[in-house]
């Protein structure tokens, strides 16, 4: 354990690290990369230039300081941030390498307040922080090999079918290149894929949701294409280079957003590419004849942007214990309109009667804002805050 006075001397600098804001951790990225190059192979450096990952990694540090002596508030985090460090396999001489930036950067951007004292009890408390995570990645490391059909690393794949499921949305069917068995996974959990597009400098790695059950064969995940000023990289590379037969290297599911119970009614709610892990878990229940409600409610931009809406009506005819909702931004088309859709934003309040709000495990994936709003109906209707679950695609946010 730490001692009473590294938590104390850490403490202390709360206001330092506040004042300070994202400026740390921009000043921190920034220095590690220019003399550890090699790092930029395991982070997305698409975060990088839209600020998210420094924020996030602020806000990080910023709580770490603030729950140091009680570090079991943040469990809840650290698994989340393993699983994420699992996924782009993360080791444990990496921490050296990130933990000495994070002291020079402290050095250098606060060289009065950064004493001697002040040094040796931020390494002190990187070091046990540190220690917590390389523990928990290498059981979860541990864990995934020794299932049947796991590995650690990246093993081989090839995508073996490709098919939209919407404007923006496209499924890949991957298999292993080997032939063997492939690992099971909770619904609702991720694997990363590592690729080299052409012309780039670094290896990327993405983590995308399994959007289906698991089969012991193969896994399917489905890519949104995203569109902007800067299109995404590797959602561009796999849907316009990357063909059925063609190789890529993917790591082992992982992710502690995951269906928590068959056993009482469960809501999943969705925005955009979020509806995948919610694929994932509705396909599960519907594969083990489940027979507590199910309620499906996805919000999109439109009919065309609405990916796997015929597998739901499918589901729906098969499985007499699900119901669905579908909230369209812009609706123009008259033929998709039917008693199940609405225009505009989720408003819950009107379905209320029909949710169990009591009893039930409320599932959210989509935009962070997208969340925010729906989680706080939530709140409103008395769900209570420990049954909604939900996952943010990128850096981690707080809702």
């Amino acid at each position: 354990m730490l001692s009473a006075q590294t938590i104390a001397t850490v403490k202390a600098t709360i206001p330092l690290l506040e004042s300070a804001g994202t400026a740390i951790t921009q000043h921190f990225y920034e220095r590690m990369f220019r003399l550890n190059p090699e790092l930029k192979d395991i982070f997305n450096m698409s975060n990088q230039h839209s600020g998210r990952q420094q924020f996030a990694l602020f806000s990080a540090i910023a709580a770490y300081a603030k729950n140091i002596e009680t570090p079991e508030v943040l469990a809840a985090a650290i698994e989340r941030i393993a699983h994420k460090h699992t996924s782009l396999h993360v080791q444990p001489h990496h921490y050296g390498i990130v933990g000495h930036h994070l002291i020079e950067t402290l050095r250098e951007l606060a060289p009065d307040a950064f004493t001697p004292e002040v040094e040796a009890a931020w390494t002190e408390a990187y070091g046990f922080l540190a220690n917590v995570f390389i523990n928990r990645e290498g059981a979860i490391y541990a864990e995934s090999k020794a299932q049947e059909g796991g590995w650690n690393g990246t093993r081989e794949f090839v995508v073996s079918t490709k098919t939209p499921e919407s404007a923006l949305v496209t499924s890949f069917v991957l298999s292993p290149a080997d032939g063997g068995a492939v690992a099971d996974y909770q619904p609702g959990q991720y694997l990363a894929v590592r690729v080299k597009p052409e012309g780039a400098d670094y290896w990327e790695i993405r983590q995308y949701s399994l959007s289906d059950k698991s089969n012991g064969r193969h896994y399917r995940i489905s890519v949104k294409r995203e569109t902007g000023a800067k299109p995404g990289t590797v959602s561009h590379y796999l849907q316009d280079v990357i063909q059925p037969g063609d190789r890529i290297q993917v790591m082992p599911p992982v992710g502690d957003f995951f269906l928590k119970s068959a056993h009482t009614p469960n809501v999943f709610i969705s925005a955009g590419v979020g509806v995948t892990p919610m694929m994932s878990m509705l396909e599960t229940l519907a594969a083990t004849g489940s027979e507590q409600p199910i309620h499906f409610l996805h919000a999109c931009e439109t009919p065309q942007q609405h990916s796997f809406a015929g597998r739901i009506r499918e589901l729906e005819q098969q499985v007499p214990a699900l119901s669905s909702y579908h909230w369209y931004a812009r609706n123009t088309d008259a033929a998709t309109a039917d008693a199940n859709s609405r225009t505009g934003l989720m408003e819950l309040a009107p379905i209320s009667a029909d949710l169990p709000l009591t009893d039930g495990n409320f599932y959210l994936c989509g935009p962070s804002g997208f969340m925010k709003f729906v989680k706080d109906q939530l709140l409103a209707l008395d769900v209570a805050n420990d049954r909604i679950h939900y996952e943010v695609f990128g850096p981690h946010a707080e809702l």
